[in-house]
């Protein structure tokens, strides 16, 4: 590697906050001395005027431009002013949208920043599985109020999967176990009737699906936790938080969890609609 070499000067230019050119950029580098590439950020570049400057000082600092403008208007002139003073250029994506234009016959959208946009619906997601997972079972009363729906209801009624589930579209999820002996936590009833989700079961169901758990974990299936009167007692209890705080109850017996989860998000769809 020679290391003697003279560094070079690279603008990155976008009408966005200008990561895709930049990551590009350091991955080539990563090819040669780092040190010998000096990168100055453009970003949000949306006018000719500031694309004329940029030029301009490109051409006194003998600097590279790297581009990501995806309006199409923009992407011309930059190339145009660029050949005219005689300044290098690489537009980095233009070739790849141009292939995916032909393989898929569709113009594209021409819109900045979707990768930015795409990376905080990821970041999104990652942040309510995180809450789903730290909220989940009533282990801190506190993320209640935090939440963006809170699934109430017994033992075995699929509020763990929902959650999961639900945070997988972005949705910060709680769930508190309902159970006699146990008073709910005050934060449950400070929250709008319309953020709570109440889960229920048949009886007879219930007791076939805690059976089978009691039966998995080599316990006794004459426990306690899987009696009829067992059952019927909690899902009693359960029935009367849910009518004192008012919300929606939604039947989970014979349903999958993405058929009870589609019922929530229209639950949800249909009180913002209502605001």
């Amino acid at each position: 590697m020679h290391t003697n070499q003279q560094g070079q000067i690279v603008y990155v230019v976008s009408d966005s906050i200008g990561e895709t050119a930049e990551l590009v950029i350091r991955a080539v580098a990563s090819q040669f001395d780092h040190n010998l590439i000096d990168i100055h950020k453009y970003p949000y570049i949306e006018d000719k005027d500031s694309i004329d400057e940029i030029i301009q000082s490109a051409k006194e600092s003998k600097a590279l431009i790297v581009f990501t403008l995806v309006i199409p208007e923009l992407k011309t002139y930059i190339l145009e002013r660029a050949a005219k003073a005689n300044v290098p250029i690489v537009d980095v994506m233009s070739p790849l949208l141009s292939t995916l234009q032909n393989i898929f016959k569709v113009e594209p959208r021409g819109k900045p920043g979707l990768v930015r946009r795409l990376d905080e619906e990821y970041f999104r997601k990652v942040d309510a599985i995180e809450f789903a997972v730290k909220y989940d079972d009533g282990r801190d009363p506190r993320g209640l109020l935090r939440a963006d729906v809170v699934l109430i209801g017994v033992s075995r009624t699929s509020k763990t999967p929902l959650s999961m589930y639900l945070a997988n579209k972005r949705l910060k999820v709680a769930n508190v176990p309902l159970v006699p002996e146990v008073e709910p936590p005050e934060e449950l009833f400070l929250l709008p009737p319309e953020k709570c989700i109440g889960l229920t079961i048949n009886p007879e169901q219930l007791n076939g699906i805690r059976t089978e758990r009691l039966k998995a974990l080599g316990l006794t299936a004459q426990a306690n936790y899987a009696t009829i009167d067992r059952i019927n007692l909690e899902l009693q209890h359960s029935k009367a938080i849910m009518e004192r705080l008012g919300c929606p109850v939604i039947d989970v017996s014979n349903k999958a969890v993405e058929e009870t989860a589609n019922i929530i998000l229209e639950i949800i769809k249909r009180n913002k609609q209502k605001k």
